[in-house]
């Protein structure tokens, strides 16, 4: 009886781990991007943004990123900014990644003068405008509200809801986690920063060395959700909770270690 007849062949029996995963093995793993706006015009001050900006800057600096961190930009300064960044050559860069803090609501986010669409900025980093990041992850993580609900911890958004920017970016490899659920405010501490940003960078620092980038946002995800409940001194805002929502249009896996 010949053996090999009822044997798979090497090709048969496994896959190419590579296949699923994104290319990391590039001179530098990317350049991040931290917009954080503190004073838009008409709002209140953005207090404990501050925070926020530095504990990302901390942190993707530990993973190796180039950060850069601006303040204060108008909406056509954040698209300006952005633009720049995506004509650059990305050749020797695995990703990118944007941070947008701000206020905002669905589908914008504000300048210190006025609000621009995220998808405007988002579109910036296609295949055709930024060939150079083509088939590269493309993160953008915003911490602003999306609304002015109260989240109870009771009800829960449909799908058909989440009229998301990023996918309105016909394009592969882009990843959109918003700080909070669609319609709904987003929590930020005036001392310590916001619950959102605090876990990611929480997260990211814990686990960023052997878990792959949507189980560290599932984390996020659970801690933020299950650990957090708003403190005021107002009944309608008081014991309130938040939900982050990931928007991931990526094709791979995704590790920060080769």
């Amino acid at each position: 009886m010949d053996e090999g007849k009822n044997t798979l062949s090497c090709e048969q029996k496994t896959e190419d781990p590579c296949t699923y995963q994104y290319n990391m093995y590039y001179k530098n793993i990317g350049k991040c991007i931290i917009i954080n706006n503190e004073n838009v015009q008409g709002k209140s001050k953005r207090h404990g943004t501050d925070e926020d900006a530095r504990k990302l800057e901390v942190t993707f600096r530990a993973l190796g990123f180039k950060v850069e961190v601006v303040k204060d930009l108008t909406a056509n300064k954040m698209y300006e900014l952005l633009e720049t960044v995506a004509k650059k050559d990305h050749r020797e860069l695995a990703c990118f990644v944007c941070v947008l803090l701000s206020h905002g609501r669905e589908g914008h986010i504000s300048g210190t003068d006025k609000e621009i669409k995220i998808r405007l900025l988002a579109s910036l980093f296609t295949g055709e405008r930024c060939p150079s990041l083509l088939g590269k992850p493309k993160l953008f993580f915003i911490q602003a509200c999306r609304g002015t609900e109260y989240d109870s911890g009771i009800e829960t958004d449909s799908a058909e809801q989440e009229t998301t920017e990023i996918n309105e970016t016909p394009e592969a490899d882009f990843l959109c986690v918003h700080s909070t659920a669609s319609g709904y405010y987003s929590w930020r501490n005036p001392v310590s920063g916001s619950v959102f940003i605090g876990t990611l960078c929480e997260m990211l620092n814990e686990h960023s060395k052997k878990l792959e980038l949507m189980k560290i946002l599932t984390r996020v995800n659970h801690s933020v959700a299950i650990h957090f409940q708003s403190a005021t001194f107002v009944d309608y805002s008081h014991a309130k909770k938040q939900m982050p929502c990931i928007m991931s249009r990526l094709t791979k896996e995704m590790y920060f270690v080769k």
